[in-house]
């Protein structure tokens, strides 16, 4: 046993914890959780936590569905708040098979083999996102559009509005896990918010995304209120995407940042950007995983549907945020398209890889776009070279299953389950009759 589980071990008697959830998630991003007592944690340190893989959504085929949880001793964390019964910790595991490998099937450690790859080159990656959901009010009526708890807008201050105390409350819980926030504030829909997490390493911050998502949803539930991170919930009303920066440092040097370079980025900025527009089509399907994902990106209100950057252009795919000289850590590039839905593990492997593609091929920037690309002509557009992202989930699919790179950074598994799922998620839409269709047709046709 090493001095981190003997310090977890420790700290569960000290802080009097009682129960210990073991979190991972499937192929799709789902939270998957079993519960220990703190007894049983040293055996699990050890020998892992046996379970059924195969009933997870990708993670293993029924002739092998036996597999072992192995929690990672650095995400222990106590949970907020605390029952009558005692305190809660949790710990993110890492999925073996029998014979002691890591599951290649696993989100986790599919984000491990990309980041093993940036350190062959010398680099560590990481991420900051800005993560958007909505608060609705409680409906048990699914046919019936949720109503949003309040309607404010972008920055409003309201003493009125409940996303105020809201989000209070989530950054004090969040910190209270050593998440660190960096900005919250409501965002231009109604009922909506955003808060941003503070940068680090990309596999922590997939971890801390997880725990985000369920610390909001469960005080969503303690105030009578419903969190949502659906992609595009409300017609007339943006989306909820998590624009992510990104950087890679060699040790403490910040390799993005060059004080001669064009917006102070660096050729290695450059040649990550090159790779990232070059694959965005393929890995849309992992950072935009729904069919919902496309109403979102397609809808206007900036969400980016072009593929192409600019500096501090918002309607661009990836942009350069402004940069003041001698600030060499905060040099960074942001990908727009991402959406609250995604599962980070896997959308911060494809887009590293993306990235680090186009540093190994010396790919070439095109030109920025200047002007707002969501207001070109199609002919201009063209004119320029800019591409499009896919219209829909079908199209990201099939882009996706051209694309070798998705294919080698997911490993033959949960690239063969990914594209399963989702082309049943398709189909499932696909064979649905809408209200829109209803309204527009039965009178008329």
């Amino acid at each position: 046993m090493d001095r981190q589980q003997e310090h977890v071990l420790q700290t569960i008697q000290e802080k009097d914890v009682r129960y210990i959830r073991l979190w991972f998630t499937d192929v799709i991003g789902t939270l998957k959780s079993v519960a220990i007592a703190p007894a049983e944690l040293e055996e699990a340190f050890d020998e892992g936590i046996g379970f059924d893989g195969s009933s997870i959504e990708g993670l293993a085929r029924v002739v092998e569905a036996d597999m072992l949880a192995y929690p990672d001793a650095s995400t222990f964390q106590i949970l907020p708040g605390q029952s009558s019964e005692g305190q809660v910790a949790r710990l993110f595991c890492d999925i073996a098979t029998r014979d002691g490998e890591l599951a290649r099937s696993d989100p986790r450690s599919v984000l491990r083999r990309a980041l093993d790859k940036a350190s062959d080159m010398g680099f560590t990656f990481y991420t900051h996102p800005e993560i958007e959901f909505y608060l609705f009010h409680p409906s048990s009526d699914p046919y019936e559009e949720f109503k949003p708890i309040d309607r404010a807008g972008y920055f409003d201050h309201s003493a009125r509005s409940a996303g105020l105390d809201f989000r209070r409350e989530a950054v004090a819980a969040l910190e209270a896990m050593t998440i660190p926030v960096e900005f919250s504030h409501h965002e231009a829909g109604p009922g909506q918010n955003e808060i941003d997490l503070r940068f680090t390493d990309a596999l922590t911050m997939a971890d801390s995304i997880m725990a985000f998502r369920t610390v909001i949803q469960e005080l969503a539930i303690s105030q009578g209120a419903f969190a949502s991170f659906m992609p595009k919930p409300l017609i007339d009303h943006p989306g909820s995407g998590m624009h992510t920066h990104m950087s890679l440092f060699e040790g403490d040097r910040n390799v993005f940042y060059d004080p001669s370079g064009e917006y102070f980025l660096s050729t290695t900025a450059r040649q990550f950007m090159a790779g990232l527009l070059e694959h965005a089509s393929s890995i849309s399907a992992i950072t935009n995983q729904h069919v919902n994902s496309y109403k979102r990106l397609w809808g206007g209100d900036e969400a980016p549907s072009y593929i192409c950057w600019g500096h501090n252009n918002r309607s661009a795919l990836v942009r350069v945020p402004a940069l003041r000289a001698g600030k060499q850590r905060a040099a960074r590039i942001e990908y727009r398209a991402i959406d609250s839905a995604a599962n980070p593990y896997l959308a911060f492997a494809v887009l590293l890889r993306a990235g680090l593609d186009g540093i190994e091929r010396d790919l070439k920037l095109p030109d920025e776009a200047i002007d707002d690309v969501l207001a070109m002509t199609r002919n201009e557009r063209r004119a320029l070279g800019i591409g499009s992202l896919p219209g829909n989930l079908e199209q990201a699919l099939a882009a996706m299953q051209e694309s070798e790179l998705v294919a080698q950074t997911l490993g033959e598994e949960a690239f063969s389950y990914f594209i399963r799922n989702k082309e049943s998620e398709w189909h499932g839409y696909r064979n649905q009759v809408t209200p829109f269709e209803r309204d527009r047709f039965l009178p008329v046709v």
